[in-house]
């Protein structure tokens, strides 16, 4: 299962790797027609704007997968790895939680921006894709977490290498 959800995560996080170029190739062009020729391209904002939140959606659940979220570990860096094996779980759950709210509120938002026709100020360029990258993101992050409460987080485990059983 991890790694079917490992995969639908690499397929996001290569579709935002796609609209971190185009941003960087539009925010290029419009510095760049800005600095040397006096204009920039009509809606460069706009369309950072929206390739930005549905990066950030989009490469969520590949972060989610490896475990790239901070971790304070002040209180527990010195607990038992079993303690923090199972403060990881839970911390993954929780966070799964997290993110399917987060995913059923940014699909909302996608739904009524698809119904009431909301677009860009300048290029009339339709919101909803934008928070449907968000929705589909934090929904495949929030499974990510819950099957990593409650079935470990297989190759991407932390463990005391000293400790018995570790793969690590």
């Amino acid at each position: 299962m991890l790694n079917f959800l490992e995969a639908l995560a690499r397929g996001l996080a290569w579709m935002a790797g796609l609209l971190l170029a185009f941003i960087l190739v539009l925010a290029t062009l419009s510095i760049l027609g800005r600095e040397t020729l006096g204009w920039s391209l009509p809606g460069d904002y706009e369309g950072v704007a929206l390739a930005t939140a549905a990066v950030v959606g989009l490469f969520m659940p590949l972060c989610q997968m490896h475990r790239g979220h901070i971790v304070v570990d002040f209180f527990t860096a010195r607990a038992p790895g079993r303690v923090n094996a199972a403060l990881d779980r839970l911390a993954a759950g929780v966070l799964g939680l997290a993110f399917l709210l987060l995913a059923w509120r940014a699909g909302i938002g996608g739904l009524e921006s698809f119904e009431n026709r909301s677009t860009t100020m300048l290029l009339g360029v339709p919101e909803w894709p934008a928070y449907a990258s968000l929705a589909l993101g934090f929904a495949l992050s929030g499974l990510i977490g819950l099957v990593q409460c409650a079935a470990g987080f297989g190759r991407h485990e932390r463990c005391d290498p000293a400790e018995p059983g570790c793969r690590a």
